[in-house]
């Protein structure tokens, strides 16, 4: 009984063995497969690096390609567009001024009353139309015969019960959210369609940002539009945009449209992912910095991101077919993952099991998402955070203007700075909009920062654009000259 008593304990003993042994196989294979996972973050995490010395590098790029593309066409990557807006809104306009908006799938009128003081927008009234199919890929002619209909019916029904007359002269403003080479204020030529349009024959959302800002804030000299898409404008000397000599103004300045999408710059902290998106977008190698930093790309990088973890390891279950599909992943997703603060993280269950077919995902599967959504949005902001100061840098609104051997930035008087910023990734993403401001605080010093103000707008494409229109119409009309 003794030698049958050890055998059955032996052969205990063994089994005992290779169960442990199997669930440390188990255990290693998940760590390595968590490794995996943990190195596809690290790449990401140093690939989207952007220490305060690579921003500062951006800032120089970005005035230094804004010099390039004041010198001369095609010069720089920037496009550096002129507007021939060469005085912005005073606040003391008054009466009422209308403007119509044509971007994407839609087009807004509207009706604006301001009150002749700073800030005084007294009513304004907004009515959105959408453009039917056919037109956006028929002539340009039919598309703005039914914009001009629309618009004329839009002011009828709106002073038919008012006192003034209908045949009197109505100012407009008209904002128009592609890009034009402008030969006056009142006249462009229209430099390709985007958005959906396919036009056959053929004022900015960013000067109308300005306008706005600069109605509310005389310290305005810039605006910057962060959604969707992204573009930047500011005030420039006209006596420093070498490419129009001979053009007058009697303002000594004029409104600048960067179209800073396409910014490029070695120093920009480009990934496999980016450079995977670019290859396969409708317009590769253009727009290059837009496609790091605003809405219409960031859901889809962290997207391209999670598909690569999949790959790697089976932390997210069977790769999704979903996970596949380009542009799946909205930016406003990405934003609600981000900013789920619940202790289990349940809005990041919840998104990944509804929009992506990824469900029963562990808790720090969840947090790893989160830290990808983190990555990819930082490195937006703060890039974007860059860019702002480069205007400044070009303008002399950096604080390193006049600083000569033994002085110090205390040592000199700050001018107070206005930027109007405009577009959901900043107003409605708060980790976004945080790291943008905080980066701005890191390049400039805060003795500088305190006096960069940030103001945000609200419809600068509408608002802005009918304040054009109540400024240019108190002036000379001629008041752009060539000589």
């Amino acid at each position: 009984m003794g030698k049958v008593g050890v055998v059955v304990a032996a052969a205990g003993a063994a089994a005992a063995c290779v169960v442990a042994a199997a669930l440390v196989g188990r255990r290693m294979r998940r760590r390595r497969k968590w490794g995996r996972v943990l190195g596809v973050l690290r790449e990401v995490e140093e690939g989207c690096e952007t220490s305060v010395g690579r921003l500062k590098q951006v800032v120089d790029a970005m005035a230094v390609e804004m010099h390039a593309g004041l010198a001369s066409e095609g010069g720089s990557k920037l496009r550096m567009l002129l507007t021939f807006v060469d005085n912005l809104p005073s606040g003391s306009e008054k009466g009422t001024y209308y403007a119509l908006h044509v971007g994407g799938t839609y087009f807004r009128m509207l009706r604006v009353k301001l009150g002749g003081q700073r800030s005084s927008i007294l009513a304004h009234d907004v009515e959105r139309q959408l453009i039917p199919q056919h037109l956006m890929t028929s002539t340009t002619e039919a598309l703005f015969d039914f914009v001009a209909s629309s618009l004329k019916e839009f002011v009828e029904r709106e002073e038919s019960s008012s006192s003034f007359p209908l045949d009197r002269r109505r100012e407009l403003g008209f904002t128009f959210s592609y890009p034009v080479k402008q030969t006056s204020v009142s006249s462009g030529i229209l430099i390709k369609w985007t958005k959906g349009f396919a036009i056959k024959d053929m004022v900015n959302d960013t000067v109308g940002t300005l306008a706005l800002g600069h109605y509310h804030d005389e310290d305005t000299v810039a605006a910057v539009i962060i959604g969707t898409g992204t573009n930047a404008c500011y005030v420039e000397r006209m006596d420093a945009i070498i490419k129009c000599q001979g053009i007058l103004t009697s303002s000594g300045v004029m409104v600048v449209n960067m179209e800073w999408g396409n910014f490029w710059s070695s120093h920009l902290p480009r990934t496999s992912y980016d450079i995977d998106l670019d290859a396969e977008s409708p317009n590769p190698n253009e727009q290059g910095f837009e496609k790091m930093i605003s809405g219409m790309y960031l859901g889809d990088i962290v997207r391209r991101v999670l598909l690569r973890m999949s790959q790697e390891s089976d932390i997210l279950g069977p790769i999704s077919p979903t996970l596949l599909k380009p542009f799946i992943l909205s930016t406003r997703l990405v934003a609600n993952m981000h900013e789920d603060d619940s202790l289990d993280l349940a809005e990041v269950a919840e998104i990944l099991r509804d929009n992506l077919e990824i469900p029963d995902v562990p808790l720090k599967v969840r947090k790893l998402v989160v830290n990808v959504c983190d990555v990819v949005t930082r490195r937006a902001a703060r890039l974007a955070a860059a860019a702002i100061v480069g205007i400044l840098k070009k303008i002399g609104r950096d604080g390193s203007g006049g600083i000569t051997s033994g002085r110090s930035r205390s040592d000199i008087k700050m001018r107070r700075t206005a930027v109007a910023i405009e577009g959901s990734l900043y107003t409605n993403y708060s980790m976004f909009r945080e790291y943008l401001n905080e980066a701005i605080v890191e390049i400039l010093g805060e003795d500088v920062a305190e006096h960069v103000i940030l103001n945000v707008m609200e419809d600068g494409s509408g608002i802005g654009a009918s304040l054009l229109a109540a400024s240019h119409a108190s002036i000379d009309r001629d008041a752009v000259q060539m000589l």
